[in-house]
Order: structure tokens, then C-alpha cells, then sequence
């Protein structure tokens, strides 16, 4: 590394002045080695540039992630696209909810009785559920089963308690659950099966303890009229009268008939729908950001790069893809997805959800046709590719990590040869310091020769 020219000249036109009081040696290679470092603080702020590159290369491929995310939602099977909803004309009587496998449409149903859980309960009363019961036993016939359990009560099985015969009990696997209940009059034992309907109905009987068991309530099947047909169901939650529709069954008023409407959820679509917007439009206006000039008359970092200028187009072609053979809806724009002067989308709620319902399945089949690829289909399939570890940004990120990593190399070599330096002339201007300092008493000896001569 040859020393500076320019701060060579100025030293030495100083040295004259220092003859005899010495010079600043730390001072004077300070001067050189700072003229010397000029490339290295230019290697440093490119070194600079290249870490702000990658960062903001990182940041558009996590938006870009995001974006992916929310237009996989859309192409997936069973996606938010395809959402139904039901809606009950009187929640006070049943409720209903919707699968993406349901059909429009609505239904008239007709609730006769609810569903019951057979329970049982003993009615004489004991002072504790610690309190001892006198010895014997009582037959239970589990739900389903053909022949009855005998529940023996004494000290020998650890049942001669309330609480004993709640740990046997329960212990049995019969399919009924037993409890202590206890209130101002005492503890009871109660028995209550596992499962409603007629199939969850069980009887006890034989008792010989003198519990006198009580029934409050036998296990029936609910009954309701879907459309006219008849429907037994065990449960109060039925999922078989109407395909992919659930029914939760509250009440049974008489002669009452309810409408459930199934439809597109468009709450949920248009929701599916502005997620992806907004994912979109971060994307995109990340990229702009890069291009506008700030105060300083200054891009961003990648605005010469031609990454973003690739993202930018792919971006803008897939919101523009057309769907061919699909007559209501061919683009976003014909279902009031609009794009902006910034290459930003906004969406009309009143026209997308009237395009939801209007015409559902041309909708859907938008998003995920069948015969041809579809928007999102087409969108996710560029997004992978941009995405992938083979794919643009990554490539970029490489080539960028690679010149950061030449970049070190040089800064390192360059900082150690810069201490060589700096150690040498160190070396040499001490030398020269010394000579300096000498000068005057060399002048004197010199001048006494003279005189003896």
C-alpha cells in the first residue's frame, strides 16, 4: 500500500520548522493513514448498501409469504370462497350451521319433541354422603345392555356410603354417570346415562336397600319434520336431515314451523376476500416505496434492481389474469375489485356481494375452475415460483450475500495492511524524530571544528 503523496508534501514542507524540538510521530502517521482509508470508508458504505439491500429483499419476500398465505385460502379445498351459512327464522326453538359441502336453499322443519338423557335419583335422603346405608343391593340395566349390573351395597365392596357407590359406579363402565347432590334437605344419589335419546335410556330396579329410587326422566329420541319428512334423532343436534347442515334443536312449541335458509356466508367470503386485498396491497406498496424519491432526491435501495422490477410485473399480471369460459365473472375487476393508479386493488363491498350471490358457483368457479386453472391456482403457482429456494429472490439474496462476503475479504486485508503501514512508519518517522533532535548539537560540533581549524 504506497502512503499518500499529498500527505507526504505536507509533512515534509513542516519538517524545517520542527529541526531540533522533534516532530509528533503519532500525529504525523495519523495524517497518512487517515488520507489512506479513503477506499476503505467506501467499501464500508457499500458494504452498507448491500446489508439494506438484503434487508429490504427479506421484507418483501415475508410480505410475499403473507400473500401466498391468504390466496392458498382461496384455492384450497373446503376454502372460505366456498363458506355457506344458515340462518334459523327463531333461534328460540333451534339454531343451525352450515358446511361448505351444504346446498342453498331452505327448509321448513317442524320440531315435535326434544331429545331426553334418562336419569334417576334416590328420594329418601341421607344426612352425608358419608353417612352408612344399610346392606343390599339394586339392579341396574345399562343402556344396550340385555341383562341388569347388581350394585351390591355394603362394607365388604366399599359401597355402604353415597360416596362409595358413586366410585363403584363409575368405575363399572355401564354408561351412566353417578353424582352426590346434596342441597338443604340432604344427600342424594344420582344416576344419569352418558348418552340422550332411547338408545341412552336404563332402568333400575330391585331395590332392596330402601334408596326408593325415582325416574324424572326416560331417554327419548327428538322428533322433527324436515320438509315434510319425518326424522328421529338421539340427539338434539341433528346432522343427517339435511346434508352438510347442522341442526341444534332448543325447544318444541307446538304447530310451530321454522325456515332454515342456507346461503353463501358473505361474511366470510368478502372477509377471505379483503384479507387477500390487503396482502396484496402491502406487497405492492413495498415495491413502490423502493422507486419514490425521498427528501434527498434519493430512491431505495433496490430501485436498480431487477428483482423488483420482475415482482412488480408477476404482480400485476396475476391481478389482472382473466378466467376464460366463465360467463358472470372473468376478472377481479368484474366482481368489483378495482386497480388503482398505484397498482394498489380496492375492493366495492356492495358489488362483490352481490356477485356472491347472484351467480355462487361462477364465483367459486373464478377462484378454482375446474376445466382451466384458476385465479388463485394461477396466482399461488407464481408465487411458489418467486418464492422458491431456486427462484428470484433467493437468487438475488445470494448474489448480494456473496458480494457482502468479497467485501469483507477486502476490508479485512485492507485493515491489516493498514496496520503494517501505520507499524512502519511509526518506525521510520521515529528515526527521522530522533535525527531532528540531533541537529542542533551536530550544527555546534561542527562549528567548533571549524574554529580550531
Amino acid at each position: 500500500m504506497s502512503v499518500s503523496s499529498s500527505a507526504i508534501s505536507s509533512i515534509v514542507g513542516d519538517l524545517a520548522n520542527d529541526v531540533g524540538t522533534g516532530i509528533n510521530v503519532q500525529s504525523v502517521v495519523a495524517q497518512i493513514i487517515a488520507a489512506d482509508s479513503a477506499p476503505l470508508t467506501d467499501m464500508q458504505n457499500q458494504q452498507s448498501t448491500f446489508n439494506s439491500q438484503t434487508s429490504a429483499l427479506q421484507n418483501i419476500g415475508s410480505l410475499l409469504s403473507t400473500l401466498q398465505t391468504s390466496i392458498q385460502a382461496l384455492s384450497d379445498v373446503n376454502s372460505p370462497v366456498e363458506a355457506q351459512a344458515a340462518t334459523s327464522s327463531d333461534t328460540n326453538v333451534l339454531t343451525a350451521t352450515a358446511s361448505d359441502a351444504a346446498t342453498p336453499g331452505t327448509h321448513t322443519i317442524t320440531v315435535t319433541n326434544l331429545a331426553t338423557t334418562s336419569s334417576y335419583y334416590t328420594k329418601n335422603e341421607q344426612s352425608s354422603a358419608t353417612s352408612t346405608l344399610a346392606a343390599g343391593s339394586f339392579q341396574l340395566l345399562a343402556p344396550g345392555a340385555t341383562a341388569p349390573t347388581t350394585i351390591p351395597v355394603n362394607s365388604t365392596s366399599g359401597t355402604n356410603t353415597l360416596n362409595g357407590l358413586v366410585s363403584y359406579i363409575n368405575g363399572q363402565n355401564l354408561g351412566v354417570t353417578a353424582s352426590v347432590v346434596t342441597d338443604a334437605g340432604g344427600s342424594r344419589l344420582s344416576i344419569v346415562s352418558n348418552s340422550s335419546g332411547t338408545a341412552g335410556d336404563f332402568t333400575i330396579s330391585n331395590d332392596t336397600v330402601g334408596l326408593g329410587f325415582t325416574k324424572p326422566v326416560t331417554g327419548i329420541n327428538a322428533n322433527v319434520t324436515v320438509d315434510g319428512v319425518p326424522i328421529s334423532s338421539a340427539s338434539n343436534t341433528v346432522t343427517s336431515a339435511i346434508p352438510g347442515v347442522t341442526l341444534n334443536l332448543l325447544s318444541a312449541p307446538q304447530n310451530t314451523n321454522v325456515s332454515v335458509t342456507v346461503a353463501p356466508d358473505t361474511t366470510q367470503i368478502s372477509g377471505a376476500i379483503n384479507t387477500f386485498v390487503s396482502a396484496y396491497n402491502a406487497v405492492v406498496q413495498a415495491v413502490n416505496a423502493q422507486y419514490s424519491v425521498n427528501s434527498s432526491s434519493q430512491q431505495g435501495v433496490l430501485a436498480s434492481d431487477s428483482t423488483l422490477a420482475s415482482i412488480q410485473s408477476t404482480l400485476a399480471s396475476d391481478a389482472n389474469f382473466s378466467v376464460s369460459g366463465n360467463s358472470s365473472f372473468i376478472n377481479l375487476a368484474s366482481m368489483g375489485i378495482s386497480t388503482n393508479d398505484d397498482g394498489t386493488l380496492s375492493v366495492d363491498s356492495t358489488t362483490l356481494n352481490s356477485s356472491i350471490t347472484s351467480n355462487f358457483q361462477d364465483f367459486v368457479n373464478f377462484f378454482q375452475n375446474t376445466s382451466s386453472t384458476g385465479f388463485a391456482q394461477h396466482f399461488n403457482s407464481d408465487l411458489t415460483s418467486l418464492l422458491s429456494p431456486t427462484g428470484l429472490l433467493a437468487s438475488d439474496e445470494n448474489g448480494i450475500s456473496q458480494s457482502v462476503q468479497s467485501l469483507s475479504d477486502q476490508i479485512s486485508q485492507f485493515q491489516a495492511n493498514l496496520t503494517d503501514q501505520q507499524t512502519s512508519l511509526t518506525t521510520e518517522f521515529s528515526q527521522i524524530d530522533a535525527t531532528l533532535q540531533q541537529l542542533p548539537t551536530l550544527e555546534l560540533q561542527v562549528q567548533g571544528q571549524f574554529a580550531n581549524i
